[in-house]
């Protein structure tokens, strides 16, 4: 430890709000039982409570019916006197994708006039080329700028590595450092080192994040204590643990009398702590055991928290979720054929999505996401390291460019046609709407019309959750007045919620058509690209489904003409569904 950097009491991050509900019920905390406890956070005396970005923005939109803008404003006024923290990916935002550089521009200005007071910025290959637009817009608003280090276990990662990376990101402007620790990886040696190198070099505040999944991360945490850390990440104690981070109380506790106490008031953070474990009883149906429990192949597969309990979710989607063991197993070779880059959004998705497929299909690359393919092309950035000649030919059709630019240079200015656009179509109330359209065009419009549904919360008396699982389908076509819906069951037996209905193919026939090209997943159609009486040769893209958050192609298996399309842009299709039939 360098004796010309003090040590300070240490600070708090709570992540209740934003990452601790994300890793343990995917996203699904609405904004109205959020705010009694944030009022109860304000009080504590955090550094900052992180409460927007990551997957918020999403699931607002696609799962609760909520505007994420809304969210952030109301929040504002419930926490007047602690700041706001929002996790930023970089050129992604907090989408899938790169997004032009005006977006960027937008998005952080309005993110930080809406409420946002620190923002925590990474790219998911530690690629610094994806980060500075960011950065740059951050440090023009004058918030605190995080700049943030994805840490990862492989071949071609190591201390030294990410203690340069801190060192360019301090001259870019960081107020501050965050280990970003998504998988719970971080070993007690490797912290100690990791902290003390980033002080010594940049003399910045270090933050470490980590996830309890590996049960590794309170040992991990008190190394970090004595290495000198200035911030944690922690979440109140009923979303704790698990895919989550280490308890807010039990740090402040383990602290005090020493010369690192947090100055909180413990029985302050109770009353919290009260506020939040009823949300616990609320929600506590959504929270799977597989996302609780301690388990120590994530130093194996290197899952983040969020990815383990969303990838449940898509196979239970799936209704495979006897096979999760059989993707944990795959994870490890996609992320080996990716060169290795760490697992966090987005390449947590695209790595897992692939599982996925590459496991229900029983065929490794038999279908590949539009996601992995761009990604192969060098569109999300540098891999860590170079993704072998056999895995290209594999997943990129002959003579696709390799792009080695900055990726985001490649796209055009979008804000103001875009704008246009949805003015056009009527989805315009505020200025935020526009970015909600852009970051979002294929559920946006929906959103922005106001034909969402929020997902029920769903409920069951003890012993029953179990028994409902294994004797309830999870999905349902119901008929009303000639147009088909598909209806996801999420409680049965009079409990006081509702079903997740949306419009499905009104005639999208099952069974055996001759000639017939099946959905092989559940999903919606993002897009129809041809028309009945079209020619088409054997690969073409013909249908867009987006499964898993992912765009995954539908390819036509010969040549021929198409003679029929059953499927609409918006469908919701199931897997053996026809889409359409090429002769």
């Amino acid at each position: 430890m360098s004796a010309a950097i003090p040590i300070q009491p240490l600070y708090i991050t709570d992540t209740t709000l934003r990452d601790a509900h994300q890793s343990l019920i995917a996203t699904r905390l609405r904004t109205e039982d959020m705010l009694p406890l944030a009022r109860q956070l304000d009080r504590a005396g955090f550094w900052s409570v992180e409460a927007w970005g990551g997957a918020t923005f999403d699931s607002c939109i696609r799962f609760l019916a909520e505007d994420p803008w809304e969210r952030l404003r109301r929040l504002k006024e419930v926490l007047p006197n602690t700041r706001i923290q929002m996790l930023l990916r970089g050129q992604n935002l907090v989408g899938y994708r790169h997004y032009p550089d005006d977006v960027v521009d937008r998005f952080v200005g309005a993110a930080y006039t809406n409420g946002v007071d620190v923002f925590r910025i990474f790219d998911a290959l530690n690629d610094l080329r994806n980060m500075e637009r960011s950065m740059r817009a951050v440090k023009e608003t004058g918030a605190h700028l995080q700049g943030a280090i994805s840490y990862t276990l492989s071949p071609v990662h190591s201390v030294p590595g990410f203690v340069e990376m801190a060192g360019e990101l301090s001259a870019r402007g960081a107020d501050s450092i965050c280990i970003k620790d998504m998988a719970g990886l971080i070993m007690p040696a490797a912290a100690r080192e990791l902290i003390t190198g980033i002080r010594e070099t940049t003399g910045l505040p270090v933050c470490l994040h980590s996830h309890s999944t590996s049960g590794i991360a309170s040992m991990s945490y008190q190394a970090a204590i004595e290495a000198g850390v200035d911030i944690l990440d922690t979440a109140m104690s009923p979303f704790a643990l698990g895919t989550s981070q280490p308890p807010t109380e039990s740090v402040v506790a383990s602290l005090v009398g020493t010369d690192r106490a947090t100055g909180m008031d413990l029985l302050t953070l109770r009353e919290a702590r009260n506020a939040c474990l009823a949300l616990r009883q609320r929600y506590g149906t959504l929270v799977d055991p597989i996302s609780e429990r301690v388990d120590s192949d994530v130093l194996i597969y290197q899952l983040p928290g969020g990815m383990i309990s969303n990838l449940v979710s898509q196979l239970k989607e799936q209704d495979a979720l006897d096979r999760l063991d059989e993707v944990f197993a795959e994870v490890p070779r996609v992320r080996k054929d990716r060169g290795y880059p760490p697992l966090v959004t987005p390449t947590s998705q695209i790595v897992g999505s692939q599982a996925v497929l590459n496991v229900l299909l029983g065929e490794r690359y038999k279908n590949v996401t539009k996601e992995v393919r761009d990604y192969v092309r060098g569109l999300y950035g540098h891999s860590p390291a170079p993704v072998s000649d056999a895995i290209r030919s594999k997943i990129l059709a002959e003579g696709e460019e390799i792009v080695v630019c900055r990726p985001a240079d490649l796209l055009e200015p979008v804000y103001d046609r875009m704008r246009a656009e949805a003015t056009e179509q009527g989805l315009v109330r505020r200025e935020d709407d526009v970015l909600t359209y852009i970051l979002y065009p294929a559920i946006a419009p929906s959103f922005l019309k106001g034909e969402r549904t929020p997902e029920a919360i769903p409920t069951a008396r003890p012993g029953e959750a179990a028994r409902q699982a294994a004797d309830v389908p999870s999905m349902m076509e119901v008929e009303v007045d000639g147009e088909v819906f598909s209806v996801r069951i999420l409680s049965v037996e009079g409990t006081a919620v509702a079903t997740s209905v949306e419009k499905g193919p009104a005639r999208a026939p099952r069974g055996d058509i001759r000639n017939g090209i099946k959905s092989n997943m559940q999903g919606m159609v993002l897009e129809v690209r041809t028309s009945r009486g079209a020619q088409v040769r054997k690969g073409d893209t013909l249908v867009v489904l987006e499964a898993m958050k992912m765009e995954n192609p539908i390819h036509s298996p010969r040549d021929g003409m198409v003679t029929e399309i059953f499927v609409d842009a918006g469908d919701v299709v199931q897997a053996g569904d026809v889409l359409l039939v090429v002769e």
